[in-house]
């Protein structure tokens, strides 16, 4: 049996991953420099799904 919180907490962390991809897709684009800010929001966007998926297990 689940908690009830864990799919609010699932939810939570879907959309903050969504946000952290979203952001490494706008750094990517910018080129230049900006590659260490994709590569660390691609890294944080992953780890956050992984929860994400974790909580909705």
């Amino acid at each position: 049996m689940s908690h009830p919180g864990r799919a609010s907490l699932g939810a939570l962390f879907l959309l903050i991953a969504a946000g952290f991809a979203g952001i490494a897709v706008y750094a990517a684009q910018a080129g230049g420099s900006a590659w260490i800010i994709a590569l660390a929001a691609g890294v944080l966007a992953a780890w956050m799904g992984d929860l994400a998926f974790r909580a909705f297990r």
